[in-house]
């Protein structure tokens, strides 16, 4: 079956400025909002698990992608989303979480790990392996043709296994590739973004040139033109305080270019936080597929948030949830996903682990404590909230459960929430259209 995420490419080289967004999260909140605003929008969905959170062993989600693929299908059904428009995909697969070994372990685990996406079914796969392995030399870059040569060894095994799903399934949907990932370390930079530079030109024909120069080599036609996207830097990245904005001066030579490669889009990370009008304006200018991540859990976050000083105001102490306590003290006790990211004074950084948007928050949800004080934190609340106290902390769902249109329910509210960030993207992307 064709994979509906190629009208991307024909809508944008027929000077349609269409595109998707990718939700890259694994929190089930999350996906739940975007799985009811596409039912709603009647479009398609794009979700995505990186390396990180989902791999053969678990991840750090204790997911693999094939139960990762079960608990969002269990979801869309829940929800009345149409399986045939949600497409999955694997972001920064290849040596990334295997980095540490030498190269013939690492590409033979990441090989595991290309396996493990496509047999789960798993139609965008983003192969990455611009990181170094233990082996490799650290006193020069990573050559093009290294990088591209691991990436054909990972394709080659991406096509296998779909041949070998096919047998299984003859309906399923081929793999669409990204390549590439001129872009900050998955899951966010650890330093100031003040300054990012713009993919050059002369970089991103070199790229593509290699890529294709040993996709052929390697008798790999055939996977390479399952390419859609090449990952490059257009200058945008979330911070701490905000995210560096697009500009369209500083990108207009890496963006016209795209026009000279008619099977091709742009994908762009770390999107987050920028506004509806310079994510519309990235997707009319070559950015096909724009990725989200923190800048959803920080609406999850804002919404729960909001949520804990009703309830302030509402139960008394011995039966509150305490939630904003007990997400911190699970950000305390394990600072692992935090620490590299958040600088400053002891002051500075408590600031930082509630409110930055960079939003580290986001890997404490399955802890068990702070799942139970979500639980509570709903219960607490779902006899209705008082439209004062509703007004007053979230002034924007107050008023549509005031027309109708929005259930006083503590979790409805809290998917809204989230849903006026996927707004953002569906108006840059007008995906309903594909």
């Amino acid at each position: 079956m064709e994979n509906r995420l190629k009208n991307i490419v024909t809508a944008q080289k027929q000077g349609k400025a269409l595109g998707v967004y990718s939700a890259c999260s694994a929190n089930m909140l999350v996906l739940e909002a975007v799985l009811q605003k596409g039912k709603k929008e009647d479009a398609i969905v794009l979700i995505e698990a990186t390396a990180n959170q989902c791999d053969q062993f678990g991840g750090y989600t204790g997911m693999t992608p094939g139960v990762f693929k079960k608990e969002v299908y269990e979801l869309a059904n829940k929800v009345g989303f149409n399986l045939h428009k949600l497409y999955l995909g694997g972001d920064h697969l290849g040596p990334l979480t295997f980095a540490d070994r030498k190269e013939e372990e690492a590409m033979k685990l990441a090989e595991d790990l290309i396996r493990t996406y496509v047999l789960a079914g798993f139609t965008k796969i983003h192969l990455d392996t611009s990181m170094r392995v233990a082996d490799d030399d650290t006193s020069v870059p990573l050559s093009n043709e290294t990088i591209a040569r691991r990436g054909a060894r990972l394709a080659r095994v991406a096509e296998e296994a779909y041949r070998e799903l096919l047998k299984e399934d003859p309906e399923a949907v081929h793999p669409v590739y990204i390549v590439g990932s001129e872009v900050p370390i998955p899951g966010g930079s650890t330093d100031d973004n003040d300054k990012l530079a713009v993919t050059s030109v002369k970089d991103f024909n070199a790229t593509v040139d290699t890529f294709e120069k040993i996709f052929k080599e390697e008798g790999l036609e055939d996977a390479y033109k399952e390419v859609i996207a090449y990952v490059v830097q257009p200058g945008v990245e979330e911070k701490d305080s905000g995210c560096v904005e697009y500009d369209r001066e500083k990108a207009k030579e890496l963006m016209a270019e795209i026009k000279n490669h008619p099977d091709l889009v742009y994908e762009g990370h770390s999107t987050d936080y920028q506004t509806r009008y310079k994510l519309r304006e990235m997707v009319t200018d070559g950015v096909g597929i724009l990725k989200v991540g923190p800048g959803l859990t920080f609406a999850l976050r804002e919404g729960l948030y909001a949520l804990s000083f009703i309830e302030d105001e509402l139960v008394e102490e011995g039966k509150r949830s305490h939630f904003r306590e007990v997400l911190d003290e699970a950000m305390r006790k394990n600072p692992k996903y935090w620490q590299k990211h958040y600088h400053g004074t002891d002051e500075e950084i408590a600031f930082k682990r509630k409110y930055s948007f960079s939003d580290r928050c986001r890997y404490y949800y399955a802890n068990p404590e702070v799942s139970e004080s979500i639980a509570v934190l709903f219960d607490n609340l779902k006899a209705g909230i008082p439209w004062n106290l509703l007004s007053q902390f979230m002034p924007v769902q107050y008023d549509r459960v005031r027309v109708g249109v929005l259930q006083n329910d503590p979790k409805a509210l809290v998917l809204d929430r989230i849903g006026d960030t996927i707004d953002n993207y569906m108006y840059a992307t007008m995906q309903q259209e594909l």
